[in-house]
């Protein structure tokens, strides 16, 4: 006891109140690393559902925070007691819960939406990124919105003075930000419509834009060239120009004009109908889409037949391939017929010896 009263500090350490605190923060430390242990337990041992598993990466980092948040705001309230100092520490830890339910929140949507995007993928079935990124997005936005008012709830802000001082300003802002409100509305199109999606080929015959979507976000969107250069378009400007998109088609026209001789004339109408029959035939030709072999047009050195045809794929190398076969075989169907493929050509007459032209 002579050794308490004699070192002041020592025997203010052993008030009941600073015992509590200590006691309070060593539980803390203990359930931080229980739960450290716990989570990473479950991610190293258990084969979870893609639900669960998002749930558990949430939790990684949020939980501890949470869990030392809530052990120092209590050590603090009680070793506060009495000090007109420490009256924020309720209002802060309550903010600080709020925050590290948000955070938790933010992160589990964008694991969630992850695992079930890599999940369909596996199954083999179609994933539109678009529509889950833009959901992602919405859905975090509304976290951080709802966070927002409940924190200026809790610090005791009028809400309703919040939102009309934001509709004053909002008015201002506007003003001040059309530019970066337009491409807003802009990306809020193209998720609401889908011109286009993440991945697809578009082209724009108003501007020199094409190229694949390779991100969407809410101010712009990115498009590798094929010279592997990247675009960033304003969002806004696509609502005031044509944007084509190729990806979407659902066949590859072959539209070819072949010339042949004009001393084959006599062999035009088997060649026509031959190729015809070629193309009905053909494996990779959708005959019943518009299939026209005809006799087109008489050129100046060549009789001129049409090839209009589709093919049945719209991969972009495996049309080539295609197209390259239907040529030569028409090249092989006029051969078959003694006929030739016609090449520029002049042909000169020369007046009869000593008879002047008229």
């Amino acid at each position: 006891m002579k050794l308490f009263s004699a070192n002041p500090y020592l025997s203010l350490l052993l008030q009941p109140r600073f015992v509590q605190v200590f006691l309070l923060l060593l539980a803390a430390l203990l359930l931080n690393l229980v739960a450290r242990y716990l989570l990473l337990h479950a991610k190293a041992s258990l084969r979870l559902s893609h639900g669960n598993d998002a749930l558990v990466q949430a939790a990684e980092r949020p939980l501890p925070l949470f869990i030392f948040l809530l052990g120092i705001s209590f050590a603090l309230g009680i070793a506060s007691q009495g000090y007109a100092v420490f009256d924020i520490v309720r209002p802060v830890r309550n903010v600080g819960i709020i925050a590290c339910l948000a955070w938790f929140m933010i992160r589990f949507i964008y694991r969630f939406t992850g695992n079930v995007i890599a999940l369909r993928l596996k199954n083999g079935e179609e994933v539109d990124l678009t529509t889950f990124d833009a959901l992602s997005k919405l859905a975090r936005l509304t976290v951080i919105v709802l966070t927002s008012l409940a924190m200026m709830q809790t610090l005791d802000f009028s809400i309703s003075g919040v939102l009309t001082a934001g509709g004053i300003g909002g008015i201002a802002l506007g003003f001040a930000a059309k530019d970066l409100l337009a491409n807003f509305f802009g990306g809020l199109t193209i998720y609401l419509d889908r011109p286009f999606s993440v991945g697809d080929w578009i082209r724009s015959p108003d501007k020199q834009i094409e190229g694949t979507v390779e991100y969407i976000s809410w101010r712009h969107t990115r498009i590798r060239a094929f010279n592997k250069n990247p675009i960033y378009v304003p969002n806004a400007l696509f609502t005031t120009i044509v944007v084509e998109n190729p990806s979407r088609m659902t066949h590859r026209r072959i539209k070819e004009t072949v010339g042949i001789r004009y001393q084959d004339i006599g062999a035009i109408t088997a060649i026509v109908t031959a190729i015809k029959a070629m193309l009905t035939s053909h494996p990779e030709i959708d005959a019943t889409q518009t299939l026209i072999v005809s006799f087109d047009t008489f050129s100046a050195s060549s009789l001129d037949v049409m090839i209009y045809t589709f093919t049945r794929t719209s991969e972009w190398v495996r049309y080539h391939e295609i197209k390259q076969d239907v040529l030569l075989s028409v090249a092989a169907i006029i051969e078959q017929h003694g006929a030739q493929l016609a090449f520029p050509t002049h042909t000169v007459h020369l007046e009869a010896a000593g008879v002047m032209p008229q």
